[in-house]
């Protein structure tokens, strides 16, 4: 015979009451199917669980044995299916986000701290990857939500627009342009100009070519680079000057000051990226407290654009 968790909750009603009326009772049967449950688990264990007479009944050393095992099979199959009812309605379960390095500084952070708290059953596990890794990643499933700036849109990948910031231009805070409070697009024309990457920082880069176009910059390019803490870095050094976006002054970096640009189109977006065929089911919560949170970030701090 099979032991099935009906025959252990059977045999603990029965050992914490010692008594088949009580227990039968409490389990909201008649007594003869309990007793008829108790003597098949002796039955299949062949061993004697109780101690019965007409006037009392007692656990045998058996009995007082298999009932630690048995509460203990009782706790961790309530426990399974409740982890299993928080897994299927969102509540708990794990949830892989890509993130990238800007956004790392000013808006993870704080939506990590916030959504700890709000939802406590799920673990974010967060990787740093920049836009176009993240899209692959999204589509492989490496990841199953995405904190990136949209450069092209993929079938089956969905985008939120959650923040919005300004560009700036980073300029060494020694250089002459770091006198003037604002920055026309003539004073850009032959200065060396630390740009973004045409591959690993293709947002970036297609957003200030674009830009530049319409300005009519005529820009020396010095270095071409992916990351935004290496562009700022090349700028503290004397390299050249830089088009970044607002929140690169957290990195902190002396030596170096941000002024406006000449026009208020200047900015950048990020967005929050999922798949369609996603099938994680803590998704949808983490991505709905997303879009929340920072929906409530944005109205504390006024949309610059």
């Amino acid at each position: 015979m099979i032991i099935e968790l009906n025959h252990l909750r059977c045999f603990v009603a029965v050992a914490e009451e010692l008594h088949f009326g009580r227990a039968a009772a409490r389990l909201f049967m008649t007594q003869p199917p309990l007793s008829r449950q108790i003597q098949l688990l002796e039955q299949a264990l062949d061993a004697v669980l109780f101690e019965r007479n007409s006037r009392s009944v007692k656990l045998t050393a058996a009995g007082r044995a298999y009932y630690e095992d048995a509460v203990r099979i009782l706790r961790l199959s309530a426990q399974a299916a409740d982890s299993a009812r928080r897994v299927a309605r969102g509540d708990a379960g794990q949830v892989a986000m890509g993130f990238t390095a800007v956004s790392g500084y000013h808006l993870v952070p704080g939506f990590i701290a916030a959504a700890r708290d709000a939802l406590p059953g799920i673990r974010i596990v967060l990787k740093e990857m920049v836009s176009l890794q993240q899209m692959k990643a999204l589509e492989s499933r490496e990841i199953d939500l995405g904190i990136m700036r949209a450069q092209f849109f993929m079938h089956g990948i969905e985008f939120q627009r959650i923040a919005r910031e300004p560009l700036q231009l980073a300029i060494p805070s020694a250089h002459p342009l770091a006198k003037r409070r604002a920055i026309a697009a003539k004073d850009l024309d032959g200065e060396p100009f630390v740009m973004y990457s045409h591959d690993g920082g293709k947002y970036f880069h297609d957003r200030i070519a674009g830009l530049f176009a319409a300005s009519g910059v005529q820009a020396d390019y010095a270095q071409f680079i992916d990351q935004t803490h290496t562009i700022v870095a090349l700028v503290r050094a004397g390299i050249g000057v830089a088009i970044v976006p607002a929140s690169a002054r957290e990195l902190c970096f002396g030596e170096v000051v941000y002024r406006p640009l000449w026009t208020h189109d200047a900015h950048a977006d990020i967005d929050l990226a999922w798949s369609e065929e996603q099938t994680n089911p803590a998704v949808k919560n983490v991505r709905r407290f997303a879009i929340e949170h920072f929906a409530r970030i944005a109205k504390r701090a006024p949309e610059t654009s």
